[in-house]
């Protein structure tokens, strides 16, 4: 895993390093044709969501087209391994989600490493969660919350749209960190998830802002705490969950990669007109709406924020034991 890092942390590095003139003459021919991103899950998700708009916005400052593909399965590794093996020219990107920072621990088995094989380009936002329960459940705060669940080990259920997602994760960390009994029952989406939740077939679920405003709104599931380490200016008066236990956050960054040889210059050019798009005022409302905050810097920035949630995240899965079995 070490050697990993370094070397994702090394491609990124990579862009940074090529003298200005270089970098300027390589990168501009670039893009001379249109351009994939690479999304691993269907259309309408979360991600593809994301890739869509940012597809959209660099198609306008590049006046060259850039394309959604979705290649949905095996929790993003299709897309990933499709990436990863394309042409390192920069025509073929792939749509980063918090599942990469994940997948290489969760599963036993597979062909491309994400820090390995894949060079960082840059970030596009960064989704918070809310720690949201059931109106039955008798509690309005993150103490009362762990109080009762320590009181019902095992009783209570808490949902996610599968095994390794984000949601998923924020909920185990969570349950590590106070020592709480909760028991996670996956489902193929967010929508069933949410549905049993406000149902009461599920007490439990840390889900997107995007996601759970409109239910909050409605009153039909109760808000205890976002995930973030400061307070969502979507739901200002909703602590975090760090408030109660010192330390905790969990978010889901997105952005783009590209195949790890990439040419810097490419990769440089890239992220730079993705850093001028995600500054644009109607860019940020526009993620804002979506619940979530623009994700900007350097791609060595974006290569150790990767790095350092794959670490985070590895711990957990390690700790709590969770494994999916490639196939």
């Amino acid at each position: 895993m070490q050697f990993h890092r370094r070397r994702f942390l090394h491609l990124a590095a990579g862009a940074a390093a090529l003298p200005v003139a270089s970098r300027t003459t390589s990168a501009q021919a670039y893009p001379a044709q249109p351009v994939r991103i690479i999304v691993g899950f269907a259309a309408g998700s979360g991600s593809d969501i994301f890739a869509r708009l940012m597809t959209q916005w660099l198609s306008e400052r590049l006046n060259q087209t850039f394309v959604v593909e979705n290649r949905p399965g095996a929790g993003g590794n299709i897309g990933t391994e499709a990436v990863a093996n394309a042409p390192p020219d920069g025509y073929t990107l792939l749509q980063t989600v918090p599942a990469h920072a994940v997948n290489n621990t969760l599963y036993d088995k597979l062909s491309v490493n994400f820090l390995r094989d894949l060079a960082p380009v840059g970030g596009t936002a960064r989704v918070p969660f809310v720690l949201e329960v059931n109106l039955s459940v008798p509690v309005t705060t993150v103490p009362e919350f762990i109080a009762y669940a320590k009181a019902n080990p095992g009783k209570l259920n808490f949902a996610s749209p599968g095994i390794g997602t984000g949601i998923h994760m924020a909920g185990e960390l969570f349950k590590l960190m106070t020592g709480v009994n909760m028991v996670h029952v996956p489902y193929r989406g967010a929508a069933g998830a949410m549905t049993d939740l406000i149902g009461g077939q599920v007490q439990v679920m840390f889900d997107t802002m995007a996601a759970s405003i409109p239910h909050i709104k409605a009153g039909k599931v109760r808000p205890l705490a976002v995930t973030t380490a400061g307070r969502s200016a979507l739901l200002p008066e909703l602590p975090t969950v760090g408030d109660f236990v010192p330390g905790y956050e969990a978010s889901g960054p997105f952005g783009l990669a590209a195949p790890k040889s990439t040419p810097p210059e490419i990769v440089a050019r890239l992220n730079a007109e993705m850093n001028a798009v995600l500054a644009d005022p109607k860019v940020k409302a526009r993620l804002a709406e979506l619940g979530s905050d623009a994700l900007t810097g350097s791609p060595a920035e974006f290569g150790k924020l990767m790095a350092d949630e794959t670490e985070k995240w590895a711990k957990v899965i390690r700790t709590a034991n969770i494994k999916i079995e490639a196939g």
